[in-house]
């Protein structure tokens, strides 16, 4: 069982598809999150869920804050699971965007209009990096200056390949599972990432 683990909507279950999507756990959800309102990078923002499987980290997000999210997902079983987890949840989020996307996440971010405040991506574990960095290229013309994505993958890929534009923040990890927070670049050029680790 998942759940939205806080906020508005917080203890509100959510159903997971059946199969072909690795659900982020609710123990890194809940670091990750931890992280994001410790940084105050939820509240009003407008969050963008790609390979967004239940759409646990988009509506999570909403739950505690966020204008607005939307949920990008290809697969046509998971992204029906998504429309059920969105209706659930708007009923306790009056007056916020929910928004599913039913295309690929190039797709969404090449029509895209929206500037995103803060964006999670979780690919497959087994997608190349070249496409992931592809997906990350079409990303950050849709960034807002501050914006922070964070990028799920496995540990045992090692540091991501990055698009120019983007530039690695930090990184947590949890066990087979990596978050990097990535940035905008800035001219005077990318700080060292600082890596952390906690057992899960």
């Amino acid at each position: 069982m998942t759940r939205i683990i806080a906020g508005e909507a917080g203890s509100l279950p959510l159903a997971v598809p059946s199969s072909g999507t690795r659900p982020t756990s609710e123990r890194v959800r809940e670091s990750l999150f931890g992280a994001l309102e410790s940084a105050d990078l939820i509240r009003d923002a407008a969050v963008l869920d790609l390979y967004a499987g239940s759409g646990a980290l988009g509506l999570e997000a909403v739950s505690r804050g966020a204008t607005s999210v939307d949920l990008v997902e290809r697969a046509p079983r998971a992204a029906s699971v998504i429309e059920r987890n969105v209706r659930a949840v708007a009923r306790s989020l009056p007056g916020r965007r929910l928004v599913v996307h039913r295309t690929s996440a190039d797709g969404f971010l090449r029509s895209a209009g929206t500037a995103f405040d803060l964006v999670f991506v979780d690919p497959p574990y087994d997608m190349p990096d070249t496409e992931v960095e592809t997906t990350l290229g079409f990303l950050v013309s849709r960034l807002s200056a501050d914006a922070v994505v964070v990028l799920e993958r496995a540990t045992r890929s090692g540091d991501p390949a990055l698009p120019d534009g983007l530039m690695v923040d930090r990184a947590k990890k949890y066990g087979d599972t990596t978050l990097w927070w990535l940035r905008p670049s800035q001219a005077e050029g990318p700080p060292q990432p600082s890596v952390e680790s906690q057992s899960v």
